[in-house]
């Protein structure tokens, strides 16, 4: 019954928030770096730290993780309506990063986990933002993520399952807004953000809880997609900060033309197959080595598909 009265609140609040943006003209409009071509209201992935607000007052639980989350959605939020120098949300994000890894503990670790700690962290925040560029894909990926969670919290308990169950609601929710043809709203930097932050705190609670840090390969596709895409830019000597559209994801649903769908649940199904094998073989077998093998087998063939498709472009121009 409490998850149906969060799931029509969340409703609510998701239809409030399109009236106040329309009204408040908070809008995506596409330019040449974008995946769209339609004036869509932005920001709606506000709802995901509402939800966690809402757990946090229905579970009596509000710590350092909830409000290093309130922190960064609020300068996303604004970020979202009215762009900030990078000081100021670079300094709030480092804020935020630091109370996620308090919460969790990390600051009793020595001090290269710390740094591994914001390295991750930042970059995977980062990873989340410049892969939220069609429709569905934040939405169907991270709902990969979290199912293969809800399976290992059912064996091992590291996390709230309430926390898994909140997250994943707001995730439906939005959905029936975004997950669409033609999107009626889009998260923002505020949904992007958010949504990285909540599933980095599950996740390294989960390899603080195992002692294995072999779970962060349960989000390797947004992984090696961010971290491939960076160094082949750097060896263009392009700058990495600015707006691009060359993640395979672009390439196939602009270039290739697929339906943005389809590259979506392309991308969410592939890390959910993904998970599955990890969960069954790799991580059950606690070889680093395996794990690193495994990880650069991923990007090698990665690099191989994006070289195709690629040149499949290339050859349509001539």
């Amino acid at each position: 019954m409490m998850y149906l009265i969060v799931l029509i609140c969340l409703v609510l609040v998701l239809l409030a928030y399109l009236k106040l943006a329309d009204k408040y003209n908070i809008i995506d409009k596409p330019n040449e770096r974008s995946s769209h071509s339609n004036i869509t209201i932005r920001g709606g992935g506000i709802l995901f730290p509402i939800a966690i607000l809402i757990w946090s007052f229905t579970t009596g639980i509000f710590n350092l993780f909830t409000i290093g989350l309130i922190l960064i959605s609020v300068i996303s939020f604004v970020d979202d309506c009215k762009p900030l120098s990078n000081k100021i949300r670079l300094s709030i994000h480092f804020i935020s990063i630091f109370l996620l890894m308090y919460e969790l503990g990390l600051m009793n670790f020595h001090v290269s986990y710390l740094f591994f700690g914001f390295l991750f962290i930042g970059g995977w925040i980062n990873a989340y933002n410049f892969m939220d560029g069609i429709n569905g894909i934040t939405v169907l990926y991270s709902l990969s993520v979290l199912l293969a969670c809800f399976y290992i919290n059912s064996q091992i308990s590291f996390v709230d399952k309430s926390l898994l169950e909140y997250t994943a609601i707001s995730l439906v929710v939005f959905g029936f807004f975004n997950v669409r043809k033609k999107a009626k709203v889009f998260a923002g930097d505020v949904g992007s953000v958010s949504l990285a932050f909540i599933i980095a705190f599950i996740i390294i609670s989960l390899v603080l809880e195992t002692l294995n840090w072999q779970y962060i390969l349960l989000v390797s596709v947004y992984g090696v997609e961010t971290l491939t895409t960076i160094i082949q830019r750097l060896l263009k000597k392009e700058n990495i900060f600015k707006a691009h559209r060359s993640h395979l994801y672009q390439y196939l649903a602009n270039e290739v033309k697929w339906p943005q769908l389809k590259v979506s649940f392309i991308f969410a199904i592939i890390q959910l197959l993904l998970n599955i094998f990890l969960i069954s073989i790799i991580i059950p077998m606690r070889s680093s080595l395996l794990a690193v093998s495994y990880l650069t087998a991923q990007g090698l063939l990665y690099l191989i598909i994006k070289y195709f498709v690629i040149r499949k472009i290339q050859l349509k121009k001539i």
